[in-house]
């Protein structure tokens, strides 16, 4: 049983999240907005579902400024016709994004597929010259000093890491870091490796190569 904390401006939407969650055993609290969700505890929470567009502050703008001190992982719910606008909301902290309307199978893969992720054992540490990956902690660490990633920034690079030299295409880590049948897009994958690269960067390593054509890998 998770923790999951469900934030639509749709009473309909946060209705059917919760009947369908329930079933599988889930707690799940709901907020119809950012200000509702901002006053809950959000640290106590497996994973939040937040919707893209809500009046006052969106699900961007949210998760924008609760991602430095939240680190479950957090799943955007945009309409198809935000589709574009959900990839771009990775870069503010979103770990992944269904698209509505969805039905009860892809809701509850989706998430069981992040809870499972994180709560899959690991024993090793990873190390790279001045890189350090703690399996364990689920941190990845530069001269030992953490570098924030969100869960899916990170869940790639232990897929490389793990595997050095490898090369993986964007459909393979998309499949790896999911867990299952996934509807997102491919982009999505150089939107998170984006955000990994340019938070290394400023850590002082670049460990992931593109090698065009075929994907990335990693070179630490």
């Amino acid at each position: 049983m998770a923790a999951i904390l469900a934030i639509d401006d749709e009473p309909a939407i946060l209705a059917m999240l919760v009947a369908i969650l329930k079933k599988d055993g889930h707690e799940v609290a709901t907020a119809h907005n950012a200000d509702e969700a901002a006053a809950c505890d959000l640290a106590r929470y497996d994973l939040i579902l937040c919707d893209v567009m809500m009046p006052g502050t969106d699900g961007f703008e949210f998760v924008g400024g609760i991602r430095s001190r939240v680190d479950c992982p957090i799943v955007f719910l945009t309409a198809k016709t935000e589709e574009n606008d959900a990839v771009q909301g990775l870069s503010v902290g979103g770990d992944d994004y269904i698209r509505k309307p969805f039905g009860a199978a892809e809701l509850r893969a989706k998430v069981a597929a992040h809870l499972r992720r994180e709560r899959r054992e690991r024993h090793a540490v990873l190390m790279f010259d001045t890189i350090r990956i703690d399996l364990s902690a689920k941190q990845l660490l530069v001269d030992d000093a953490p570098v924030k990633l969100t869960h899916t920034e990170y869940g790639i690079c232990e897929l490389l890491a793990k595997h050095p030299g490898q090369v993986f295409s964007k459909s393979q880590i998309l499949e790896a870091i999911a867990g299952w049948d996934t509807e997102s897009d491919v982009a999505t994958v150089a939107v998170h490796i984006g955000n990994v690269r340019a938070k290394l960067r400023r850590a002082g390593v670049e460990p992931i190569q593109t090698v065009w054509g075929m994907g990335y890998k990693w070179t630490a």
